[in-house]
């Protein structure tokens, strides 16, 4: 394998995925052909290309943020498995 490869039977075991030897020989063809992809871009010259946050066409797009109405309390908590004092009831994750 090359250095600028990923280990897709590594990352599979990590991820408990079970993939066939074809599976994982197709993936790692994938993702090399991704990562050689990234690697020409990083080749490639931007020094006259203006940063995007210069381009009117970038504008931030995103909505005030702003109070609306939304579901309440008893209708958010009605199919909750488990609440209490207002709030949804959910298993430690950290002890």
């Amino acid at each position: 394998m090359a250095e600028s490869q990923i280990d897709v039977a590594y990352v599979a075991h990590l991820a408990r995925l079970k993939l066939s030897p074809e599976e994982t020989a197709r993936y790692e063809k994938q993702l090399g052909d991704v990562l050689h992809y990234v690697a020409a871009l990083q080749k490639a010259d931007v020094s006259k290309v203006a940063p995007p946050e210069d381009d009117p066409a970038y504008e931030n797009n995103l909505r005030e943020d702003a109070e609306r109405p939304s579901l309440p309390l008893e209708a958010a908590l009605s199919n909750a498995p488990e609440q209490g004092n207002g709030l949804f009831m959910v298993p430690r994750m950290v002890e």
